[in-house]
């Protein structure tokens, strides 16, 4: 039978481009511009594969995205295998290699269709009920069984060797959906000027014009005019077409990812171009042309191959050339499968009959199948298909029962009507409406800035779908700021018609059978599995969906959804709209995970940042250590030391003379405006509005909650200009938290924030000789401590180039944090640290910092606090403004049981045998003998080996620590258990005299 269903002088394809493809290492021959679908059709290939969970034969449903059944694997190379490619959107080339998926061991005879026999115990619900005892048998055979069961295809097993693009694009009018509608829209808002970008996920712009037959548009065929308009919209500057190119989901503020599939079609794509680029566009306004989905009918075994919709069959005929089959049934309860069955009849197939459940269906469509001698069956159903491969006859029988009749076919084209794609508008959090008239959901409140048109909008004509649109597309480029532009007029005149039509199970798969009347293809739900969940008590629509897994499969319910909602509203005794829709939720359809990874894979997964000194560290041997997307020098060992070797000599050195710190990680946030000081009263604990400008200070941050969310050094350079610093880890949440504040709560206020952490490179110096080290480089800074006290900043040059200077320390000895752009950062350091040497300074690592700065009892947020610390919990209530009526995270700090007592607070550790080190995270204990489960009264928050001080030391979050200075407690380690004494968490230089030393 291969090759015999393509009918000559039929569909837009040229005969003499042929290309050579495989399915299950069977060769076909087809021709360039079909999908895999039409393909395999043209050659009387309808079972291509088996569903989900009963393993029964399936065929091609739709020509489209809506497909559940024909799922296939497309296999380049070794390499490049793609598991549940939808056969009708895959487009041929000469080569492809495509497979069947789901079977075992051939696609004709397959095992796991022994599900089917014993489907009766496979009830919706069967995973709930069954696999809960006995417990144990959970982890040893149920899930290892069930996992092994699961899925579709069969994910690659190498890595992706191909190359994804991105982009991002700004437009004032973005139209999703290349029919006649999108196109109008586009039209018309492009000729006023304003970018637009129209997009389509089919190869060409049409719609449903590619099965269309009887539409003039313009005076052109219907198909022909979108062909030049859309050749017309790629040939304007001010528009971007994009074709194959599918819209995924849309955000908000106008949001929209597509993604587009360059190189799926082409048999050599080369290394040059992309396999997909995302597109993640900004749109004023969106216009949604998004059409409508075609439903099945719900009878019995309407699953078997050669059960198609009818708007399929148009389109493989009247696009692609290719009949469906020899002799033909149409099952209907609207007048548009009436044009397949005149199109089919016309083209030398035979229709065998057309079966249509409405009592007395009339008009031109109904007339003209008559005139034809096509056979018309009105106010009866089919109520079975037979066939098992393929299917090979139809039961038909009156819809109130009584004698049934066979009609033999080797196709059955089905549709119980239309339901538009309100999918985008409902991810845009529109809310839908249910139209009782048509007993459909059309779109209602709109959330965002968007309009639908054409059948999206319910709107049914052809003539009023245009019209629709062409006012839309203007409205759209006159309300984004367009100058008045010639008015786009187009007319348009058809002999289609979408009217009628029906929802739920048709005769024949009532409440009373227990027929396999299918709703979900692809998760083989039917329509007793749905009465079932209400049985059951499901009474939300959103449960019947996840009892049933109704509409949750890869074509996340475009033909099942509203079967679904209304047979559970029939059994409910409910009307559909107090039932409810499901929710839309993106991706519309499936989108693989190399689009949205993109770049980030390989070394570039994870962006790695460097500091302006990187160069100089790599090339005196410092060793680096990740912090967030930071590469930080961690310690410069010199010839034969160690870490710990190494970490030492630089906390000596900079407790003796002086070192040299990479600080540039430090977030910093610049707060500028009238009102900056009372933002800054707001965002921290502390009082900012008496802070003279020149002077700084320790600003802790909270969360509503009261526990501690940030903090940092804050330099006031002016009334109405504040240097925030943040932990490295912390600069995009508390910017991004700042932000928040700013726009949702005290929007009054006159400031602006802007992060200004790539800007300025900062060098800490660290010291005894730290001033004079700085000293020489300075222009226009005094530094003495009369002129510059501990705790102020000041601006002016260094090196030659400008400055902010802070006199502050992170290792309790005088210091300074020079602050200069980064472009001259190496520059500043390399003199820096030409002057220290003058002094035997060093430059010391991250490690070194935390040793020096828990010498003198300085945290750092994240490390020794764990998001439930509170600021009296840390010993830091001095840092609460006592005077303050209002700022984030007040009320929060008093909650009962934040101020309750025997909370764990922040204390000192000093282990027993001072060359102990305990290990961080280790747990607290009060009694290392009291009988199991052991009480746990804190952990070990950092430790380290000290030089300075000639023991180890460490913090530790411990419930009542302050209470249990002097007390010993108890770190149980695997091996031993060490003694540690509570003590303050000052070990070095208690009396602070270093700072001005």
């Amino acid at each position: 039978m291969a090759g015999t269903y393509r009918i000559a002088g039929k569909g837009r394809l040229t005969p003499a481009r042929t290309a050579r493809f495989s399915f299950d290492d069977q060769s076909f021959t087809g021709i360039e511009g079909d999908t895999l679908a039409s393909a395999l059709l043209a050659n009387g290939v309808h079972l291509v594969g088996r569903s989900f969970k009963y393993h029964r034969p399936r065929g091609i449903l739709s020509a489209g995205a809506e497909e559940p059944n024909a799922l296939v694997s497309i296999e380049r190379d070794a390499a490049r295998k793609t598991p549940n490619v939808r056969a009708t959107v895959q487009e041929l080339y000469d080569g492809l290699t495509a497979k069947s998926q789901n079977r075992w061991p051939s696609l004709s005879f397959d095992v796991g269709a022994l599900n089917d026999l014993a489907s009766p115990m496979f009830s919706a619900g069967f995973y709930y009920k069954t696999f809960m005892w006995p417990k144990a048998a959970w982890k040893s055979f149920y899930e290892p069984n069930i996992r092994a069961a699961a899925g579709l295809g069969v994910a690659p097993d190498q890595p992706d060797p191909d190359h994804y693009a991105s982009r991002f694009a700004h437009c004032e009018v973005l139209v999703l959906g290349g029919g006649a509608a999108g196109l109008a829209a586009a039209l018309a808002a492009a000729e006023s000027g304003v970018r637009v970008i129209i997009c389509d996920e089919q190869a060409e712009f049409g719609g449903a014009l590619r099965f269309e037959t009887g539409t003039k548009i313009d005076g052109q065929e219907g198909w022909a005019w979108a062909q030049a308009t859309a050749a017309r919209l790629a040939a304007m500057d001010n528009v971007r077409v994009l074709p194959r190119t599918t819209a995924f989901g849309y955000y908000a503020q106008n949001f929209v990812g597509l993604v587009e599939r360059v190189t799926e079609h082409l048999a050599n794509p080369g290394q040059d171009l992309p396999r997909e680029r995302l597109w993640q566009v900004r749109a004023k306004r969106v216009i949604l042309a998004t059409g409508a989905i075609e439903r099945h009918m719900v009878f019995a075994d309407n699953d078997r191959p050669g059960v198609m919709l009818a708007s399929a069959a148009r389109t493989y005929l009247n696009h692609y050339g290719v009949t469906v089959g020899k002799n033909v049934g149409v099952y209907t309860a609207n007048d548009s499968a009436y044009a397949a069955a005149i199109d089919l009849k016309k083209a030398g197939v035979e229709v065998a009959a057309i079966v249509d459940l409405r009592d007395n269906p009339t008009g031109p469509v109904v007339d003209e199948a008559r005139a034809l001698g096509i056979e018309i069956n009105h106010g009866r159903a089919v109520v079975k298909a037979r066939g098992k491969l393929r299917v090979s006859s139809m039961v038909v029988q009156p819809k109130n029962g009584g004698a049934e009749r066979t009609i033999p076919v080797d196709a059955i084209l089905m549709s119980s009507g239309w339901t538009p794609s309100v999918h985008l508008f409902s991810q845009s959090r529109g809310k839908v409406a249910f139209d009782d008239a048509t007993k459909r959901f059309l779109p209602g409140k709109y959330a965002q800035d968007c309009v639908s048109v054409g059948a999206s909008n319910g709107t049914d004509t052809l003539e009023a779908s245009i019209a629709e649109a062409l006012s839309a597309g203007e409205k759209a480029a006159k309300d984004a700021g367009a100058k008045a532009a010639k008015a786009v007029k187009l007319n348009a005149e058809t002999s289609e018609g979408w009217t009628g039509g029906m929802l739920g199970a048709g005769p024949g798969a009532g409440a009373d059978t227990t027929v396999k009347a299918f709703v979900d293809f692809q998760n083989d739900v039917t329509a007793k599995d749905i009465r079932l969940a209400v049985r059951e008590g499901m009474r939300s629509i959103e449960h019947v969906k996840r009892f049933t897994t109704n509409g949750m499969a890869t074509d996340q319910g475009k033909t099942s959804n509203m079967h679904g909602l209304a047979i559970a509203a029939e059994t409910l005794g409910k009307e559909i709209p107090e039932v409810g829709l499901t929710t839309f939720r993106a991706p519309y359809t499936p989108v693989t995970f190399g689009s949205i990874v993109n770049h980030a894979r390989g070394p570039l997964f994870d962006p790695t940042r460097k500091t302006p000194t990187h160069p100089w560290a790599e090339a005196h041997g410092a060793v680096f250590e990740d912090v967030g997307q930071w590469k930080r020098a961690w310690y410069f060992p010199k010839a034969g030391e160690d870490m710990h070797a190494a970490v030492n000599r630089e906390c000596a050195t900079v407790r003796d003379t002086a070192g040299l710190f990479d600080a540039s990680t430090l977030g910093k946030i610049e707060v500028v405006g009238p009102d900056a000081a009372k933002f800054m009263e707001l965002l921290y604990t502390n009082p900012w509005e008496k802070l003279e400008p020149g002077r700084c200070r320790y600003g802790i941050m909270l969360r509503e909650d009261g526990f501690i969310y940030d903090d940092g050094v804050v330099g006031r350079l002016a009334a109405d200009r504040f240097h925030v610093t943040t932990t490295t880890g912390g600069a995009a949440r508390v910017m991004n938290h700042m932000e928040d504040y700013l726009q949702t709560e005290f929007p009054e206020l006159k400031v602006w924030l802007t992060s200004i952490s790539e800007q300025w490179a900062v060098i800490a110096v660290q010291g005894p000789n730290s001033r004079k080290i700085i000293e020489p480089l300075l222009e226009g800074i005094d530094i003495s401590d009369a002129a510059m006290p501990h705790m102020s900043v000041r601006e002016g040059k260094i090196c030659g180039v400008p400055t902010r200077l802070f006199r502050m320390s992170f290792t309790g000895d005088r210091g300074f944090e020079v602050n200069v752009p980064a472009d001259y950062g190496q520059a500043v350091w390399e003199a820096l640290w030409a002057e220290g040497q003058k002094h035997g300074a060093c430059a010391y690592g991250t490690e070194a910092m935390h040793v020096l700065r828990a010498e003198k009892g300085y945290i750092i947020v994240g490390q020794d606090t764990d998001g439930t610390v509170t600021t009296n919990d840390a010993g830091l209530d001095w840092a609460v403004g006592k005077k303050k009526a209002d700022f984030v995270g007040i009320r929060g700090m008093t909650r009962p049981d934040l101020v309750a007592k025997g909370r764990k607070q922040l204390v000192g550790l000093k282990t027993r045998d001072p060359k102990v080190v305990l290990e961080e995270g280790a747990q607290v204990v009060a009694d290392p003998n009291q009988p199991v489960p052991v009480k746990m009264i804190g952990h070990v928050t950092s430790s380290y080996w000290s030089e300075n001080c000639g023991r180890s030391i460490a913090f530790g979050l411990v419930a009542g620590g302050r209470d249990l200075m002097g007390t010993t407690l108890y770190v149980p380690m695997p091996d031993s258990v060490i003694e540690v004494e509570v003590t303050n968490m000052v070990f070095f230089d208690e009396k602070g005299e270093r700072l001005n030393g």
